[in-house]
């Protein structure tokens, strides 16, 4: 679970790393430099207020005042004449010194010459600012003060990297852990899921690429939790519709087949066991249907068909039906419409939403069967005023074996595959089915071609 959070913390943190790392260091060598050249600075322009000093009035006493005067400072003035003998110092010269001296070149500028910057290796750092025609002065300063400054300025940077890795390590941490949290519980969720068990429950993160991978994990597992019930019920379902027909057929083969059963009564369960194996044919049949079109190997032929006479014919065939439950089966297609179709596939759309409408409406109420143009496509609108179907299941009703009413489906006689062959049917037809319903108002089924 901590891996991710460890890979992506250990990137974050070696990368912030490399960066803060090359950043220091450019800003520890540019202050150490920028120290340094102020030093220099400092003392070759102290080098020349002492050379100005000399020559507005060269005398032994001012000589002897600026000798006193760097003393008592951190750093050391020689004053030479001409021939380079040293006429006065404030410090005794030792070899170091006396070396940087002789390493003086000839030609030095007016505005003074810096004579040793070496202030890693060297004794002293150095300038010499010329006197017209009476020598040079020469300040020194020792290495072992430039060094201590720099040594607290390494302390100090020292002080603020460990500062700063800390800070970077918990900032690392905090925000791997806050980065990788949605996608370890989105791995915890996916494992589950990969067991079989479905009760995942994500919380939608935002409008980005993770809060959306979170609601389609989720969307995932309530999918397949859907299927998994589904399953069960499909399962449980078709053991049901086979096996009662099954019964019947053998519990009234057994009895006709019994001696002394009366011609009468063997001619009934003869009808009966009829009834049940010519019900168990559909329902196998449907199956068959279904399982053709999971497959792709279930072809339509079409045709040109006219559709308002088309429906007519259905409607005159299912009237009967409808007026002897005493509702009204209304039909309305003004002119002609064609469409592309296959007469018989067709025909068992329109008899399976009708028959659904007959099933599920009360007597005294009216289905009606409207045909219209719109838009370019053709809309064929059956509504009943019949039970109507809870918003809860209209996701899935067009799923193979739902019932929205489990108790009722046996005595209506239903198997639970019709509308799932509907919709098969209508998608075949390069159309789409659409569902509106209101419990108790009725349902409104939509084809448009």
């Amino acid at each position: 679970m901590d891996r991710i959070s460890f890979k992506i913390g250990a990137v974050f943190f070696i990368t912030i790393l490399l960066v803060e790392g090359i950043l220091f260091y450019y800003l520890h060598s540019s202050i150490i430099h920028s120290r340094i050249d102020e030093e220099l600075a400092s003392l070759q322009t102290r080098g020349n207020n002492h050379r100005d000093i000399l020559e507005t009035s060269y005398s032994l006493e001012t000589i002897h005042h600026i000798t006193i005067m760097e003393s008592k400072t951190d750093t050391h003035v020689i004053i030479t004449d001409r021939t380079g003998a040293i006429v006065s110092s404030s410090v005794p010269t030792d070899n170091s010194i006396q070396d940087i001296i002789k390493e003086t070149p000839s030609d030095v500028p007016r505005t003074g010459l810096i004579l040793e910057d070496d202030w890693q290796d060297r004794q002293y750092i150095a300038s010499v600012s010329p006197l017209e025609n009476n020598g040079a002065v020469y300040m020194f300063k020792n290495t072992q003060r430039v060094q201590s400054l720099i040594a607290k300025l390494n302390k100090h940077f020292w002080l603020a990297g460990i500062l700063l890795l800390t800070s970077m390590a918990v900032i690392t941490l905090f925000l791997s852990r806050f980065i990788t949290k949605p996608v370890i519980r989105m791995n915890e969720a996916t494992s589950k899921i990969r067991q079989g068990d479905y009760s995942v429950t994500l919380p939608r993160r935002g409008n980005d690429e993770l809060g959306e991978l979170s609601e389609s994990i989720q969307v995932l597992a309530d999918d397949l939790s859907h299927m998994k019930r589904q399953r069960n019920e499909f399962l449980a379902s078709i053991s049901h519709e086979l096996r009662t027909p099954l019964t019947y057929i053998k519990g009234y083969a057994d009895i006709a087949g019994k001696a002394g059963t009366a011609t009468e009564d063997r001619s009934h369960y003869l009808q009966i066991i009829h009834e049940e194996a010519t019900k168990l044919s559909g329902l196998i049949k449907g199956l068959f249907d279904l399982a053709k079109m999971d497959e792709n190997t279930f072809t339509i032929q079409k045709e040109r068909v006219e559709l308002c006479e088309f429906m007519r014919g259905i409607h005159t065939r299912l009237a009967p039906s409808f007026n002897e439950k005493n509702i009204a089966l209304n039909f309305d297609c003004p002119g002609e419409v064609y469409i592309e179709a296959d007469p018989t596939r067709f025909e068992q759309i329109i008899i399976n939403l009708l028959d659904n409408a007959r099933k599920y409406s009360d007597e005294g109420t009216a289905t009606s069967v409207q045909v219209l143009k719109k838009n370019g496509a053709v809309h064929i609108i059956v509504k009943d005023e019949g039970k109507g179907i809870p918003n809860e299941d209209l996701a899935w009703v067009f799923d193979r074996f739902y019932r929205v009413d489990k108790s009722r489906s046996s005595a209506l006689g239903g198997s639970g595959l019709g509308l799932a062959i509907v919709k098969e049917l209508v998608e075949a037809h390069g159309g789409k089915i659409i569902l509106s319903s209101e419990l108790g108002k009725g349902t409104t089924f939509e084809i448009i071609i």
